[in-house]
């Protein structure tokens, strides 16, 4: 009978710890629950797509915010940044060649032209006035003045033709060719801005301090943009996930100290209560009795420092709230 009893209890008392599932009271009327640690794990990948040329650290490395821990080929880049360069160039030559006006070469040749087309006008013009008076007095013909005056006609628009283009050089170019050379000069370097990022962008660089976890890619594959390279998780701010079920959330508030413990340590962690799920859930898979699965949970994160990296994903570590 003695036996049996004890048999008894120790029954009952398995099924209540087992009954308990991830959140308990504790006899001083805190809760302790159980759980996983988690870290923030950021993906890797380069904005522009190629040929991966190399990713230097393995899983497990520990790299530094800023280190290059993927870099893409640049070849087909590196030759359009080039063409770009030189279109670039180009432009700049042309619109300075129209802000410094017309050469004084030109100038002096077009009013050469300008006082040349004048001293046919005058010629043409004392041509009719001398055929006009032989004409009066019949001792010229009709034909020669009218030769005459078609003549002096001709010579007023080639003095009209070489004034407008004078002019058109002492005035220089248009504001609208202005304009319209600063544009394509603006736009050729926006290309070569545009190719420089993209070869900027082939460079893979770690946002943070963390660790390689996982490396998805190796030298010599071909990536498509925004392909996973590699996965760096961030050690640095850790937090506990634990599921508190309703009778016990009351006692659970934002910014409250608590005591973490982890297996094989007697040391006893200090972490902050940083979220509190306004939703309940249904208890996570790994709470395996029937009376638990039942019931609705909320999930609480707490927020640990990390300085030692004694904290790892998917450590298992119980957190008691005071």
């Amino acid at each position: 009978p003695m036996k049996k009893l004890i048999l008894t209890v120790a029954l009952a008392a398995a099924f209540t710890v087992l009954a308990s599932g991830c959140t308990q009271q504790t006899e001083t009327g805190g809760v302790h629950a159980s759980g996983h640690i988690e870290a923030t794990e950021i993906r890797l990948a380069a904005k522009v797509g190629g040929r991966l040329l190399e990713a230097p650290f393995e899983e497990g490395s520990r790299v530094t915010a800023g280190a290059l821990v993927a870099r893409l080929e640049t070849t087909d880049a590196d030759h359009r940044l080039a063409q770009a360069r030189a279109n670039a160039e180009a432009a700049d030559a042309k619109l300075r060649l129209l802000l410094a006006g017309s050469r004084a070469e030109d100038l002096r040749r077009s009013e050469d032209q300008m006082a040349q087309a004048q001293a046919e006008l005058d010629a043409a013009r004392r041509d009719l006035d001398r055929l006009s008076g032989l004409a009066d007095r019949g001792s010229a013909t009709e034909k020669s003045r009218d030769d005459a005056a078609t003549r002096k006609e001709i010579a007023e628009r080639a003095v009209a033709a070489a004034r407008a283009q004078l002019d058109k050089l002492v005035a220089g170019p248009r504001r609208q060719e202005v304009e319209a050379a600063r544009a394509q000069r603006a736009s050729t370097e926006a290309m070569v801005a545009a190719v420089e990022q993209q070869i900027t962008d082939a460079a893979v660089l770690a946002p943070v301090d963390g660790v390689i976890t996982t490396r998805v890619a190796e030298p010599g594959e071909i990536l498509p943009p925004g392909a996973t390279i590699a996965v760096l998780t961030d050690l640095s701010r850790p937090w506990l996930t634990v599921w508190i079920d309703e009778p016990s959330l009351s006692r659970v508030v934002l910014g409250q100290k608590v005591a973490v413990l982890i297996d094989g340590s007697d040391r006893t962690f200090e972490g902050t209560v940083s979220f509190i799920s306004p939703v309940a859930e249904f208890t996570p898979k790994n709470v395996q009795t029937p009376d638990e699965r039942a019931k609705l949970v909320f999930r609480v994160k707490v927020q640990l420092a990390n300085p030692e990296g004694i904290f790892k994903p998917g450590m298992p570590a119980d957190a008691d709230f005071s």
